[in-house]
This record gives C-alpha cells, structure tokens and sequence, in this order.
C-alpha cells in the first residue's frame, strides 16, 4: 500500500512526488491527462513511486486513513478535484490541498469536509520548483488531529535548519493559506525594494551592472542576507548570447503576478491594517505594465532637471544599503502586524515566532533577519510591532537618516522609490504620537454628523458646526 497520493503532476506536483519518494514514503501519483502521467513515468524511475491512470485504483492503493495531497491550479478546479474524490474516499481520510488557494476558500472547503467526515489540510508551499524537490517551506493548517497524521511525511520534506523543518502546524481552517498569501505579500515587496535600490546604484550613482553584481554580492554576506539578494546578484552577471548585452538589459520592464500580493492587500483593507509598502509593491506591478503610455508620457511630461554632479560613491552606496535593510524591516513589520491582527479576528492563535521559522529555509522570502524577527516575537509574545523590539529600535533610529537621504534624492531627480518612500512614511507616521486625524474627524462630523471623540472626556460628540 501507498502511504500518501500525489494528485497533480505539473511541475510542483512532480516534484514534491519526488521529494516524498526520495524521503523513503511509498507514493501513488495520478493526474487527470495522462499525457503528464506519460511524462512522469517516463522521466522518474523510483521503487517508491507508482502511477496510476484510473482515480479509483488510485485512492484504493492508498492505506487507511488515506493522504491525498492535491497540486493542481487553484480556485473551482480544487472544487472540482474534491467532488470526484469525495465518493471514493471513507470517513477520516484526509485531503490535502497544496496549491496558492484563497484562505478563504480553505475556510469553506474545511467546514464543509468536516460536515462529510473527511479532513481538510491547508498546505502553502513555497520554495518553486526546487524547493517542491529539495525541501520547500511548508505552512499547513486545519484540523490539528489529522495534521498529526500527515506531520510525519510534511515535516521529512520540508527544507530543514538546524535540524528544525520549515514545517509547523500553525492553527485552524485556512490559516496555512493566509500566511503563504501574506509570505507572497512581503515577496513582492521585497524584490521592489531591491529593484528601486538597484536603479538608484544604476541610474543616480552611475555604478554599471557588474559593479552593482559585486555591490549586491557584497550586501549578501552581512545582514540584508537573503535569497532574493542572492539571486539578484546572480542575474546581474548573465550576459544575453544573442545580443552580448547584460540580460537585465534585454527583458521587458513589464512585470506579472499571480495575485496573491492583491490578495494580502486587499485583506489588510478588510481588517483595518496599513500595509502601504505591499500594497505600492503591486501598484507598481500594475503600473509597469502600461509600457506604452510611459514611452509617450516620457517624452510630454517635465521632471526636474538632470543636474551632473560628483558625489561620494562608497558613502552613497552604503546610504542605500541601511535604506534597503530599513525598508526590509518596515515590510515584515506590516506583513506580521497583518499575521497579528488576523489571528485575533479570525481566532487562529498563529505563533509569530514559529512562522518567521519556517520562512528561513525552503521558501522565497528566506533570509538571515528571521532569526531575530523570530526571536523578537519569542522573548515578547505580546510585541504590538516589530520596530518596538530592541534589536530592531536601534537598527530603524540608526538607518531611519540614511533612509531619508535616498528617498530625498530620488525625489529631487525625479526617480520613483515607492516602496523605499512608502517604508519611510510608515515608519514617521508610526513613530508619531499625533497624527492628523483629528482634523479628519472634524471633517467627517462637519458633512456627516458622525462624531468624534475629545482628548478631555469620554463618549461620542457631535458639533454643530
């Protein structure tokens, strides 16, 4: 018998099979085209794998109580793919769903397994290709008894650091899912960050791409180390062959997504949450892909002009370094704030500490600093946000003048840093015991007659203006 099904062999289901196999797990694999089960069968030759091309046959050679992990696009094909399981399968087996699922589908799809006897996992993964084959970080969540079930083969091929699995149970219904949207949320974010501060190096210090390679190589081993960091230095050395030209050079400046950056933002809109520089993050998305009204824009709108003048590179570089590291901050201060303020209205009882753990190895977004984004939420359970910790406090007043610098610069020559700006603001406006909403109030209790609170008494006023 086979101790968990794989249903979906595209590029992540073929590969988290693999994985399964390789960790020693007995695997049956089945998709519904058989071109790819051809494929599959073809390529991977492993004792421990078993295709099958009829889903009966399937799930019978599956042992009690059965693990079925679905791969397949999210959205009513998931729907879909449990409506034909669901006849075939007994009372406390177990479906896994490990696609970019909206949680709040998972929400339902757990509610209404649950009324059938059947057990839902919410499993985000991350990591792309390789991490499904060499160790992804995985984000599951659901009912806690069946998770116990599956913990065994989730954890064996989740990425592992110091000997922990990126792998944790983290609470009820569709929570897995919504901490893989907002993981994807702080992604975005973090790879505009490195873009902005990629064409400032470029575009205001006149460093070219090899310089910035080394530059980015550099910034790798201290605190900004990080995958994505990694992988930017490393596409910044590939020369196009047709063209001879860097191949950063040659791509399109149109940008795509799959949503799941919209995804966070607009949840962080319905639970009241300021994520500025996620959100800026997929506005620029959106924003690069009207390429051709930018060209004519260009030539018909005014910017300031582009003064020459000699500036002192090694300052200027290690300026945009502490910018870059303080924008990273601010990111995962939202998205976790974002974490913080969902537990409590959807009642999850998500461990911040043990989320920052698993996003260190397998997943995107995995980088030096969720150590101490880990340890900071470990030793204050209770941290309202993360800039209120000590490690961080004195890295944001440290950087907060660098930070200044750059996003001033951009703005003086006409370079667009939202994201760098967006950190900016959030951290003056947080950092600020007053704000100006006060005068907002006013307003809205002027046209509205909705009104206010006083600074001097309790209860709810209104003034006839």
């Amino acid at each position: 018998m086979n101790s968990i099904g794989v249903f979906g062999l595209g590029v992540m289901g073929a590969n988290l099979a693999l994985n399964m196999a390789k960790k020693g797990e007995k695997v049956a694999v089945y998709n519904y085209t058989p071109d790819l089960t051809d494929a599959f069968q073809a390529k991977h030759q492993n004792e421990n794998l078993e295709a099958y091309y009829d889903l009966q046959y399937f799930i019978h050679s599956l042992e009690k109580p059965r693990k079925i992990f679905l791969m397949v696009t999210a959205g009513t094909v998931v729907d879909s793919v449990m409506a034909s399981l669901m006849p075939l399968l007994d009372q406390g087996d177990i479906i896994m769903d490990g696609g970019n699922s909206n949680f709040v589908d998972s929400n339902r799809r757990s509610g209404y397994l649950k009324e059938k006897g059947l057990h839902f996992i919410s499993v985000g993964v991350s990591g792309g290709e390789e991490g499904a084959l060499n160790g992804p970080s995985l984000m599951p969540s659901g009912d806690k008894e069946a998770y116990q079930q599956v913990a065994p083969i989730l954890e064996k091929i989740a990425a592992q650091v110091d000997g922990k699995p990126c792998c944790s149970y983290l609470g009820k219904e569709g929570s897995g899912h919504y901490v893989k949207m907002v993981h994807n949320g702080i992604e975005y974010a973090d790879m505009q960050l490195i873009t902005e501060s990629y064409q400032f190096l470029r575009e205001r210090l006149g460093l070219n791409v090899n310089e910035i390679a080394a530059v980015f190589a550099e910034w790798n081993k201290g605190e900004l180390n990080s995958y994505l960091m990694e992988i930017t230095a490393d596409i910044l050395t590939h020369v196009d062959e047709e063209t001879n030209q860097p191949m950063v050079d040659v791509i399109l400046d149109q940008s795509g997504q799959k949503g799941t950056g919209k995804w966070t933002s607009q949840n962080a809109l319905d639970i009241g949450v300021s994520l500025s520089i996620i959100t800026e993050s997929v506005f620029m998305r959106f924003l690069s892909t009207v390429k051709e009204e930018r060209m004519i824009a260009e030539q018909k709108l005014t910017g300031p002009n582009q003064l020459v003048e000699e500036v002192d590179k090694k300052a200027w570089i290690e300026l945009v370094r502490q910018a870059l590291f303080m924008g990273k901050v601010s990111t995962y201060a939202q998205g976790f704030y974002q974490y913080k303020q969902a537990s409590e209205q959807y009642h999850w009882d998500l461990q911040l500490d043990e989320i920052a753990l698993i996003f260190r190895g397998g997943c995107i977004i995995r980088a030096a600093i969720l150590n101490e984004i880990s340890k900071a939420f470990k030793e204050n359970k209770e941290l309202p946000n993360l800039f209120l910790s000590p490690y961080f406090k004195a890295i944001l007043n440290n950087y907060q003048a660098s930070m200044r610098k750059v996003v001033m610069k951009g703005m003086e020559t006409g370079l667009a840093l939202p994201c760098l700006s967006a950190s900016l603001v959030y951290y003056d406006g947080y950092r600020s015991a007053k704000s100006g909403a006060n005068m907002i109030q006013a307003q809205r209790d002027y046209f509205g007659a909705h009104t206010y609170q006083r600074v001097d008494k309790e209860g709810h006023f209104h003034t006839e203006w």
